[in-house]
């Protein structure tokens, strides 16, 4: 007998209620905050290339031990970075003797020798200045820049400078708010090209998505 029309038709399972699904544990994708070339150049694309190849070859190993591992820590400090660094094209302060005299006898920067605001004018990623300043993350390194001014050029040292001056000055709070205007106090020492850094962060912000 043929069996052509004798199987019985079982009506489909009723759908569960979305409301009955079990959850399931679906890790939610993290922003990829790798710090690259690449990408560095598209925040400053007229950066010069050792400078930035140096940022991103310890960007990484530097950034854990400071947390900063979340996206705007990230794009906070890099844009504070471009423009202290004139968008990755210098690792020393511009102006010369005169913008160095203005640091002369600074007892706050701990210049208290003759000839100290020109020996410990701005230098590395952040532009550390002062022989106070130099001493401290000297010390904190192992690094003698109080002693050798002119290592804090060195784009491998200025970048443990620039984490370090990070982590001290617990600069993750103020970006953690967002708040733009106080991690610039806390690197500068006021609101200098405030404007400035606030594209760049926008621009950061567009890159580290």
């Amino acid at each position: 007998m043929s069996m052509k029309g004798s199987r019985s038709r079982r009506k489909p399972a009723a759908p569960v209620p979305a409301e009955e699904v079990p959850a399931q544990n679906v890790p939610v994708a993290e922003p990829d905050l790798a710090v690259t070339v690449a990408r560095l150049a598209r925040l400053a694309p007229v950066g010069k290339a050792e400078i930035m190849a140096n940022i991103a070859l310890h960007f990484e190993r530097l950034a854990v031990q400071a947390e900063v591992t979340t996206r705007l820590r990230l794009c906070h400090f890099l844009a504070q970075a471009a423009h202290e660094t004139n968008r990755f094209r210098t690792l020393e302060e511009q102006g010369g003797a005169t913008q160095f005299a203005r640091y002369e006898g600074r007892t706050d920067l701990g210049n208290s020798e003759a000839g100290d605001g020109a020996r410990y004018h701005g230098r590395g990623v952040f532009q550390l200045t002062g022989r106070a300043n130099y001493r401290r993350y000297g010390r904190m390194l192992n690094v003698d820049l109080e002693g050798r001014p002119e290592l804090a050029l060195d784009p491998r040292i200025s970048i443990q400078i620039a984490f370090a001056y990070w982590r001290d000055r617990n600069l993750n709070a103020a970006a953690d708010r967002d708040d733009a205007a106080r991690v610039t106090q806390l690197i500068n020492g006021g609101a200098n090209g405030l404007a400035d850094r606030r594209q760049l962060l926008a621009t950061a912000k567009g890159i580290w998505v």
